[in-house]
């Protein structure tokens, strides 16, 4: 990313459908946690877009170890960390 570009808020359904594409996911669910991060490090004027929370279970981590699969997850979204998404928290869940 460009350092003197200001970050573009993302939206959490843009991040939903890249996974969905990319991992195929049983489980899905992305929540925006950018307000509770307003002041922080990362955060943006807009107060959404900047902190993110993806819960995810899908076939593409089995046999994986947690690494790795929190390595597929931020692989599949570096567009976004590269538009500004500044903070991912990742919970790989079981399959349902």
């Amino acid at each position: 990313m460009n350092p003197t570009a200001t970050p573009l808020p993302v939206h959490a359904a843009r991040i939903e459908e890249q996974l969905r594409a990319r991992l195929s996911p049983t489980r899905l669910e992305v929540i925006d946690e950018s307000a509770a991060h307003a002041g922080h490090a990362g955060a943006n004027a807009q107060g959404f877009g900047s902190h993110f929370r993806v819960r995810i279970a899908s076939p593409a981590f089995a046999g994986k170890t947690r690494v790795a699969c929190h390595r597929l997850v931020y692989d599949s979204m570096q567009n976004f960390i590269d538009q500004g998404l500044h903070a991912l928290a990742i919970e790989i869940i079981e399959p349902s």
